[in-house]
């Protein structure tokens, strides 16, 4: 019979029905059905972890009880031991796991286990439908704080027997479709904690079995902070009495030769049997690794240690191990993890740390404000210092200046253990994956921005497909290069052609292809490297030739060009350009369009404008918009060659100005810039597509004809409006003559 199924300690068969008779009934929320069916269908072949997240779920009850025993006595007054055990009843096909940790109260019981926080749950959901294995979803549930359902799994019922400080002790119940809960008849039984019962399935069965228990336990929650002990036999070695014959005289010591004295002995030996008993076996022995030499940890330790920490199930790309000491004294472990966590941002878009903080071995938390500036939050780690107070506020902890100084040297080692990564790992793993992290970290600190400098890489036109660092660019620079050259636009391909690098590679010079968005802020925030300037090359300042037969040559070009640059100031594209200047950085391309030194380059004013909060009132931004460029024309090309001659024999030449327009439109694109006028550009280019096929612009266009199928259509309409009319006339001369025939019927 059903309560027959449910065995409670100190209850028979019918009051565990009277109790389930007395229960309130309760549903669900239905995010928490929908949870469990996932998680259920999601990972029937991987059913193991249910243990690891049970006894995850118990370190963190015993986390809090420990925090709260720091501020208040009587927190541990019920009891001061701190441990997790796990026993298997086989007779009743029960597995339970009890802590000492916080409980839960009857509100508790309803609330965490019967609901779960709206404001994740559509981020799980999502990343649960895109997980790829069933590695990925445990590793999931775990991160999102959902793990108890996993018990479902391996159980058809869950009781989850609880006391806290603050309530009577409670008893929750489930069978996965609905839930109860009642106060324990009991009394208090535990003192504090909590116990949950698993009634395992029929082919869960599996883990009933001790050795297999403490194989999961050995595997998944060797690395937790709180003893966990497995109710276990052993044998013993017990001295049993000797039956002795009450006949036989025995000799006193004095009266015993020395030999008979060690035949005595061995006797005594002998009489010791083996005896099978039952106890709490303690199954996580080993210190905290963190407090654990690094020359006596394996990499297998750390890495293990690292995926306790994590819920990940992957071993991390770089770690380093260390003890600080001078201001404030700590010891710490970091990881850098193979991918993102799942949970680097919460749903709000908040930052989430994934540092636990330590206090004399005390865990503190791990939700500490700013432990990790934001663009290292995807470092793990711990850090334990014996220098902080611990009974304070965690708030007031917060604030402490010791914290600061911990803050510090963490983002230096954080840094150092990212530069000691493995260079092939750094660029096949590390950097797709963190690249931008690394490039946010050298805008917003200024403290680590020559470590950071050395962190980035770039493609650039030294190779087509690998990237390269700032030092690798250094040491392959020019005699006499003085400035490092970077060129940003939407894309390699665009880079590559635009008209800023033509001259530069023609020149053998290496040039940075910046082509993410955020690429060309993080330059803007580095002064320099390695003593060199930046230089974008699509700002004025670009400096190739500095010889005096160059400086000479260039000058005599600026004189023959005088006139053209005026003209095009002047009266062609008077509203347009601040200036017209010869150039030397083209070598195909007529002409270009060139920001000052402080103004926006096209693919800044391409980001700019794809701002969300980009609205027309902002003063600033529109005073970059409109600032004014500089046109920087190619004296060698036929183009402009051409114009200059026109101008020369016709200032007020029409074709002239309309060239001239023509190139500056031109020059905007290539430049990466947006025109103003699209409208005003496209009827340019028809005009000259006119000029050049020898068509009248005035030719009108001609009239579409109208369809024969169309026309047919019409005409059966028309034709059937007629016959419709026709009927309706016979159909009224008929209803006329009726009556008259009626009449003269009548007579």
């Amino acid at each position: 019979r059903e309560e027959e199924s449910i065995h409670l300690d100190g209850l028979s068969p019918n009051e565990v029905k009277q109790l389930r008779e007395q229960s309130e009934k309760h549903v669900f929320q239905a995010e928490v059905n929908r949870m469990m069916k996932l998680i259920i269908n999601s990972l029937y072949r991987n059913k193991e972890i249910f243990l690891r997240e049970l006894i995850s779920n118990s370190s963190d009850a015993l986390d809090k009880i420990r925090l709260l025993s720091l501020t208040d006595d009587a927190a541990l007054a019920a009891t001061d031991e701190l441990t997790i055990k796990v026993k298997v009843d086989k007779e009743n096909n029960v597995l339970h796991v009890t802590d000492t940790g916080i409980g839960m109260t009857k509100a508790d019981l309803i609330k965490n286990l019967g609901t779960i926080a709206k404001s994740g749950t559509s981020d799980f959901f999502e990343q649960m439908s895109n997980a790829s294995s069933e590695e990925s979803v445990s590793d999931l549930i775990g991160q999102f704080g959902v793990g108890f359902y996993s018990a479902f799994l391996v159980a058809d019922k869950v009781v989850v027997t609880s006391k806290h400080n603050d309530d009577s002790q409670h008893i929750w119940e489930s069978d996965s479709e609905s839930f109860s809960v009642v106060a324990d008849p009991r009394g208090d039984t535990l003192g504090r904690g909590t116990t949950v019962s698993l009634y395992l399935k029929e082919e869960a069965s599996d883990y009933l079995e001790n050795s297999t228990v403490k194989g999961l336990i050995e595997k998944y929650s060797q690395f937790i902070n709180f003893p966990i002990y497995l109710w276990s036999e052993k044998t013993i070695k017990e001295e049993v009495p000797v039956e002795e014959d009450e006949t036989t005289e025995e000799k006193t010591d004095e009266e015993k030769t020395d030999e008979e004295k060690e035949a005595s002995d061995d006797d005594e030996e002998a009489e010791t049997v083996e005896k099978t008993v039952w106890d709490w076996e303690l199954l996580n022995e080993m210190k905290p690794v963190w407090q654990r030499p690094a020359k006596e940890l394996t990499d297998k330790e750390y890495n293990d240690f690292y995926k306790s920490i994590s819920k990940d199930s992957k071993d991390p790309i770089g770690r380093t191990h260390f003890s600080a000491e001078g201001e404030v004294s700590f010891k710490s472990v970091l990881y850098v993890p193979e991918v993102p966590p799942k949970t680097m941002y919460d749903s709000s878009g908040k930052k989430v740390d994934h540092i636990k903080m330590y206090v004399r071995r005390v865990f503190i938390t791990d939700d500490f404000k700013d432990m990790m500036p934001k663009y290292l939050q995807f470092v793990r780690g711990v850090v334990d210092s014996d220098d902080l107070p611990l009974n304070v506020s965690r708030e007031t902890l917060q604030q402490h200046k010791l914290l600061k100084v911990i803050k510090k040297k963490l983002v230096r080692k954080a840094l150092d253990m990212i530069k000691k990564i493995d260079p092939e790992v750094y660029l096949e793993k590390f950097w797709k994956e963190f690249g931008t992290n690394v490039k946010l970290g050298v805008i917003e600190d200024h403290s680590n921005r020559t470590r950071l400098a050395k962190l980035l890489r770039f493609f650039t036109s030294n190779h087509p497909t690998d990237v390269t660092s700032l030092e690798q660019y250094v040491e392959r620079m020019k005699e006499k290069q003085d400035k490092i050259y970077f060129c940003a636009g939407n894309g390699r391909k665009e880079v590559e052609n635009s008209p800023f690098v033509e001259r530069l590679l023609k020149k053998g010079y290496e040039v940075i292809y910046l082509t993410e968005a955020v690429d060309e802020y993080t330059i803007q925030a580095l002064p320099e490297f390695d003593g060199k300037r930046f230089q974008n090359v699509a700002k004025e300042g670009l400096g190739l030739d500095d010889g005096e037969k160059a400086k000479e040559r260039k000058e005599a070009l600026e004189k023959e060009y005088e006139p053209l640059a005026k003209w095009l100031k002047e009266t062609a594209l008077a509203d347009k350009i601040e200036k017209a200047v010869v150039t030397e950085r083209l070598t195909d391309s007529p002409c270009a369009l060139v920001a000052s030194q402080y103004g926006w380059s096209g693919n800044m004013e391409r980001i700019m404008k794809a701002q969300a909060y980009q609205t027309q009132k902002d003063s600033t931004n529109n005073f970059y918009a409109n600032q004014k460029k500089t046109l920087e024309i190619n004296p060698r090309h036929p183009l402009v060659k051409n114009l200059l001659e026109r101008i020369e024999t016709d200032a007020e030449d029409a074709q002239a100005t309309e060239i001239a327009n023509v190139m500056f439109d031109t020059a905007v694109l290539r430049s990466g810039y947006s025109l103003k006028d699209s409208v005003d550009f496209s009827k340019r280019i028809l005009g000259m597509l006119y000029k050049n096929l020898n068509i009248d612009p005035e030719t009108p266009v001609e009239e579409e004809p109208e369809d024969e199928a169309e026309e047919e259509e019409e005409e059966e309409v028309d034709a059937d409006e007629e016959e419709e009319e026709t009927e309706g006339a016979e159909a009224t001369e008929k209803s006329t003559e009726e009556p008259a025939e009626a009449e003269q019927s009548e007579e």
